[in-house]
């Protein structure tokens, strides 16, 4: 599970709105070459850190109470202030590592659930370790192992359907060794002889498990790639 800092989070509030009031519909007066670099400071960064709170854990966070917060801080408005700095940094820590463990178990649950359900459908096979496929193409070349290279065409989508990457996409295909991939890729490679298609359903623990990868892929995601095993490079 990923860990986040309140000293982290805390300093890209203040930077990313620091040239920001709660008032975000006011009159913008650029007067000056500082009073732009103010105003640019604070766009870019409030962009990026609009940005980051997309992917923050828990419900979505209220803005202005954001602002009105870092307002208050930035001030030392103490009188305004509904808690101490102190209570504020445990508080932060506390609701995000909770939300982080809520979200991961929900998003475990939902991927079981379809592993479950998908297991009983005809054509699907699943493994001694849970990976599922189904084979669209059975080829008839040899099938690879550890020590080999393998070229590839394949997409990538969590179970709602979002594709997170395709090589077809990119219009070549890919090449990696068997195992330089994540574990359920390798079991799943070495099922197919070069020339097949196959659709295989991976559970978290055979791939990114509770650490996730990029924005896409949250951690705990079972994963469907629709892979075509092209060649075993020589």
């Amino acid at each position: 599970m990923k860990k986040i800092s309140v000293l982290v989070v805390a300093a890209g509030v203040a930077f990313g709105v620091s040239a920001t009031s709660c008032d975000s519909k006011k009159n913008v007066n650029l007067r000056t070459s500082v009073d732009s670099a103010s105003y640019a400071l604070g766009l870019i960064n409030g962009d990026a850190f609009g940005q980051n709170l997309k992917t923050a854990p828990g419900e979505p966070i209220d803005v202005d109470l954001l602002l009105a917060g870092m307002s208050q801080g930035m001030k030392g408005d103490t009188a305004s202030m509904k808690m101490t700095m102190s209570q504020a940094q445990e508080f932060m820590q506390t609701y995000f590592m909770r939300a982080q463990t809520e979200e991961l178990n929900k998003i475990k649950e939902e991927g079981q659930a379809f592993l479950d359900q998908n297991k009983a459908k005809s054509g699907v096979v699943t493994t001694e370790s849970g990976l599922q496929y189904q084979v669209i193409t059975e080829g008839t070349g040899p099938k690879p192992k550890d020590e080999d290279r393998v070229k590839v065409h394949y997409t990538g989508t969590l179970l709602d359907g979002t594709k997170f990457d395709s090589s077809l996409d990119r219009g070549e295909p890919a090449e990696f060794g068997v195992t330089q991939v994540i574990p359920g890729w390798t079991e799943g490679l070495k099922i197919m002889p070069v020339g097949s298609k196959y659709i295989f359903w991976i559970p978290s623990d055979l791939a990114y498990g509770d650490r996730g990868a990029g924005q896409d892929i949250k951690p705990g995601s079972t994963l469907k790639f629709e892979v075509e095993l092209l060649e075993i490079v020589k």
